[in-house]
């Protein structure tokens, strides 16, 4: 779902595609083309037949563990670091762009996160295979408005606690096509107590220093206790409000809520040390589709007219 705060269409619906690079079928010679009309186009279309715009957002790394490359790729022994594997994503990324035309599409998730984190020639690689995935999409001239994230807490030196602002300028330098900046935000995560202790500049001060529109294409605040943090559904609700005022602060584009149910880790395997149930309660419902304050505080939000 997405909240539009400035209207950079005639609808307050979006949808948000979340791709991770197919690299065990890719490096095996299945074409990207070949995955992507399995199983992306269909739903695009429907999403286009409902007149929502597409953004979309690929993650060439480990989503929970930037310090690590992809899953697929570890478990076959490969590397981004290879020519050959860079060459892959940059084949899924064209296809991305020419078979499922998103507006908006990122090449890269928090890459703030994996240059601090990573080992510096995984970044190193990242950052060569993600510039040359955006000079080949310009080249074959690409509607989309191309875009990385950074993690908001990294940011403001807050996850790690470091208690300095780092900004994104690095982010910027390195990746100098981005037309837009994407913002994964987990206040919850970052020592905040209360959702109103998060600063009203928290979105804006990020992209003012980017000289660029931000989305917040990923993040939210548990609805219920965790390792480390107290919560509480109210509380939960009270961050979408605080949310909201933070992105109309910044004049953001958009805002997704990137979960709408609580991940039922029962369904999973989770592995000894995984951060993924962190994560599990962000839902604005619960695993039985009950909705919590949280999703009453959304409507709210949605439903307010477009800005001109």
């Amino acid at each position: 779902m997405l909240a539009t705060i400035d209207a950079w269409s005639p609808h307050a619906d979006a949808a948000l595609l979340a791709l991770t690079v197919p690299w065990k079928s890719m490096l095996a010679d299945t074409s990207a083309s070949v995955v992507l009309r399995r199983e992306q186009l269909e739903l695009v279309q429907l999403y286009r037949r409902k007149g929502f715009p597409v953004v979309a957002m690929i993650d060439a790394t480990d989503g929970l563990a930037r310090d690590k490359e992809a899953p697929e790729l570890v478990a076959l022994g490969r590397s981004i670091r290879e020519p050959a594997v860079q060459a892959v994503y940059r084949e899924y990324v064209l296809a991305v762009d020419s078979i499922l035309h998103p507006d908006y599409l990122a090449l890269a998730m928090e890459t703030n996160l994996i240059r601090l984190a990573a080992p510096a020639d995984v970044y190193g690689a990242l950052r060569t295979m993600v510039n040359a995935a955006a000079q080949a999409l310009r080249a074959a001239r690409t509607a989309s408005r191309l875009y990385v994230s950074v993690q908001v807490e990294t940011a403001w030196g807050r996850l790690p606690r470091t208690d300095r602002y780092a900004g994104v300028a690095d982010d910027v330098r390195d990746f100098p096509f981005i037309e837009a900046l994407g913002l994964s935000s987990y206040p919850f995560l970052g020592g905040f107590a209360e959702p109103d202790d998060v600063p009203l500049d928290y979105y804006r001060r990020l992209g003012t220093e980017a000289a660029r529109p931000v989305l917040v294409v990923e993040g939210g605040w548990s609805s219920g206790s965790v390792t480390g943090v107290t919560s509480s559904p109210e509380r939960q609700a009270r961050w979408i409000k605080r949310q909201i005022q933070l992105a109309d602060e910044a004049r953001a584009v958009g805002i997704f809520q990137i979960t709408f149910t609580d991940i039922d880790l029962s369904s999973y395997v989770v592995p000894a040390g995984s951060i993924l149930p962190l994560f599990a309660q962000l839902g604005l419902v619960d695993t039985g589709l009950h909705p919590k304050p949280a999703l009453a505080e959304w409507d709210r939000a949605f439903q307010r007219p477009l800005r001109q």
